[in-house]
């Protein structure tokens, strides 16, 4: 009984906190978790289709026509062809914030194995005449589901908010030139400018029904580096009289890995990756050249110029040292890093704990992953990026109980749980949007998370 008086006294001089707004309310997050449940039904077949119909990147012109029309049919005011074949939806109610809800479009030159019911059964031929299945490998067909999921929700329920949201469907994010393309194609100048930028992306480690989020970086600048190292060529059997670019490129293949463990800080993620290397045509020919291509991940802008001229100062000593011309050197910047907003990340976090349950919401995992949804952060608006759970657990217990790694994105085996998925997806972007949108006034949610 004293313990109980005691804290009923300390209670009265805390802060009065808010009323729950109709978002944060239990009865409201019931309603939300009926509706998403009932609406599953014709979201999976949704998904189904988008995953059976995929296109690569720069291709989505089928796809990009379906999800302008799913969103037509909420009464979203919809423009096609921004950036190539990027779809734009506008969505508003009263006057409020804006907050910019992304989906890729694109797929994978990836020959589906999962053997499901839908799997894609298209190949496409490529340029060098090679024929090539492909596949939702990534989980871009999840994704255009949630956001279809989640502009149903929203224009069913325009009670529950107040503002503008803006829908997008980017194109080619596996190129990393979708994003750019829409923003070039005026995407902040034509459609409302967001003060929030929000997306999701599936994680195949991750259990269906759960979610991460993280603050700060979550993922890596994407670079890609070509180098031709250049020789003379001869002989094999008188290297002598030659210039071997071949094993000068072997020399840079060994020597480009000190720049991660000799010259940048330790407590600093970096990777470099020399994914290709071609050189010569016959045994007994040495060539005049050897071509590598590296991928080069890193976070912070300071160690991303640090390496670039690294590799540069590396590549270059190698050659004078071998006696041989300087090497050609081209460095193609890809898309900077992801970084969440610290308080709208800390907003989603709470978000997601309300709707989904604490335990259902860990921190995400820092990937040296890339995606040009970063572009969208521009001229100061807050973006963050969470990550969808999207195998069910006992399919996951299953391959941890035979000691083997889940397939991975890009997998050819790949698949998600897509019922669960998408009804948490659903939840948790809904919510999110809710949560930014639930303030009376204008400009309400710019003081907001």
């Amino acid at each position: 009984m004293l313990l109980r008086s005691t804290v009923i006294c300390l209670l009265a001089f805390l802060p009065v906190h808010r009323v729950l707004s109709a978002a944060e309310h239990p009865a409201g997050e019931e309603a939300m978790r009926a509706w998403v449940k009932a609406e599953t039904p014709a979201l999976v077949p949704l998904y189904q289709h988008f995953h059976a119909h995929p296109e690569l990147s720069l291709e989505e012109r089928e796809t990009a026509a379906r999800l302008a029309e799913e969103l037509r049919a909420v009464g979203a005011e919809v423009t096609s062809g921004v950036g190539g074949h990027g779809v734009v939806a506008v969505l508003q109610h009263n006057a409020g914030p804006t907050v910019l809800v992304r989906t890729d479009l694109d797929a994978l030159p990836v020959s589906e194995t999962t053997g499901l019911p839908y799997a894609s059964q298209v190949k496409v031929r490529t340029d060098d005449g090679v024929d090539v299945g492909v596949m939702h490998a990534c989980g871009h067909d999840i994704h255009m589901t949630c956001l279809v999921g989640t502009a149903r929700f929203l224009a069913a329920h325009k009670e529950r908010w107040r503002g503008t949201v803006v829908l997008i469907g980017q194109p080619a994010e596996e190129r990393v030139a979708g994003a750019k393309a829409m923003l070039a194609g005026g995407l902040y100048e034509r459609f409302p400018k967001p003060d929030y930028a929000l997306a999701l992306h599936v994680d195949a480690a991750l259990a269906a029904g759960r979610v991460g989020c993280r603050p700060g970086y979550c993922l890596a600048n994407t670079d890609s580096v070509d180098i031709t190292v250049r020789g003379k060529g001869g002989h094999g059997a008188y290297p002598y009289t030659t210039v071997d670019p071949i094993v000068e490129a072997t020399q840079l293949v060994l020597a480009l890995q000190t720049i991660v463990s000799r010259e940048v800080k330790a407590t600093e993620p970096v990777v470099i990756t020399v994914g290709s290397i071609h050189g010569g045509t016959k045994s007994n020919i040495i060539p005049d050249n050897c071509r590598l291509q590296l991928t080069v991940r890193t976070y912070s802008p300071t160690v991303r110029e640090q390496v670039f001229q690294s590799i540069q100062r590396k590549a270059k000593a190698i050659a004078a040292a071998c006696g041989a011309p300087d090497p050609v050197i081209d460095i193609h910047p890809g898309s900077p890093a992801v970084r969440n907003d610290d308080e709208l990340a800390a907003a989603a976090i709470r978000v997601f704990g309300r709707v989904l349950g604490p335990g259902n919401v860990e921190p995400a995992e820092l990937s040296m992953g890339g995606e040009d949804f970063s572009l969208f952060g521009r001229d100061g608006v807050p973006i963050v990026m969470f990550r969808l759970g999207s195998v069910d657990a006992h399919r996951l217990a299953q391959f941890e109980g035979l000691g083997q790694a889940p397939p991975s994105l890009h997998s050819a085996a790949y698949y998600p749980d897509a019922e669960l998925t998408l009804q948490t997806g659903v939840m948790a972007m809904s919510s999110l949007v809710l949560d930014l949108l639930q303030h009376e006034g204008s400009e309400g949610a710019k003081t907001r998370p």
